[in-house]
């Protein structure tokens, strides 16, 4: 399929997990790629493996002005954005007991100032009719035991969809939310196997998502079959958040505290698995 053929794409945190599935599945359908990323080895090997003349600029999505440097160099190469990815984010853990003004403003500068600053520079370049999709976390709608921050980041970023919806429906720009569950990407790999388990037992499939599942319904919402379709989250979890299993509370292996060492992969993993 090309659903994309001709179509300009900026993912914003496209060098690896599933910003990467998500670009190099924009490349195969005909779309001209622009990612981001913070390191400048990981958006050269990103570049060079999706091929098909995509470009990469190294870039930290918690800055306004990165963001707007991001958006002038597409223009000047492309000259319009068509489909805008915002998968930029970091999920450290912390439980209340544990919560830090510092860790709460690190979350929320780049999950969500991110991401409203990213599509604030980008709206004079996006195209009317264009589409956004904004890499949520079935996080966003559950209560997930040391994931409090986190979760409302995600929460926040399925609010400003449904508010951006209103507001660009106007120029026929469409915004939407894709909310993975657990992931299995490289940096899930690294969790302890004690973690992947307790993150596997509450989904009905018995497994992760595979970064290309979610790649597969992130196009979806971006392309012209989803042209009706606005202002949704769409949860790629395999029933986890709506169905669940054998009573399974939506935890790290059960509801007691994150061990220290592993606080931060087990967050990130959780719903996105960067």
């Amino acid at each position: 399929m090309n659903r994309m053929t001709n179509k300009v794409a900026l993912v914003v945190g496209g060098a690896k997990g599933i910003g990467l599935a998500i670009a190099e599945r924009l490349a195969s359908e005909g779309a001209r790629v622009f990612l981001t990323g913070r390191s400048p080895r990981e958006v050269e090997q990103a570049v060079e493996k999706i091929g098909n003349g995509a470009s990469g600029l190294v870039a930290d999505a918690s800055l306004p002005e990165d963001m707007r440097r991001v958006v002038v160099a597409v223009q000047d190469v492309h000259g319009r954005i068509d489909a805008l990815v915002l998968n930029a984010g970091i999920g450290d853990a912390a439980a209340l007991v544990d919560e830090t003004p510092e860790h709460f403003d690190r979350l929320f500068a780049v999950n969500v100032r991110g991401a409203v600053f990213a599509l604030r520079a980008a709206l004079s370049a996006m195209r009317d009719g264009g589409s956004v999709v904004l890499v949520g976390s079935i996080a966003g709608s559950a209560g997930v035991h040391s994931c409090g921050t986190y979760a409302a980041t995600k929460a926040a970023l399925r609010s400003y969809a449904r508010t951006w919806t209103a507001e660009l429906a106007m120029r026929g720009i469409r915004v939407n939310v894709v909310a993975p569950g657990p992931t299995d990407t490289d940096m899930m790999a690294r969790v302890p196997e004690e973690v992947r388990a307790g993150l596997i037992a509450p989904n009905p499939l018995g497994r992760m998502a595979r970064p290309a599942e979610v790649a597969a319904a992130t196009i979806f919402l971006l392309s012209d079959e989803a042209s009706y379709i606005a202002g949704v989250e769409l949860c790629v979890d395999g029933g986890m958040r709506q169905v669940g299993r054998d009573g399974h509370a939506l935890t790290f292996g059960g509801a007691r505290p994150i061990p220290a060492d592993i606080k931060h992969e087990g967050a990130a993993a959780y719903g996105k698995g960067r």
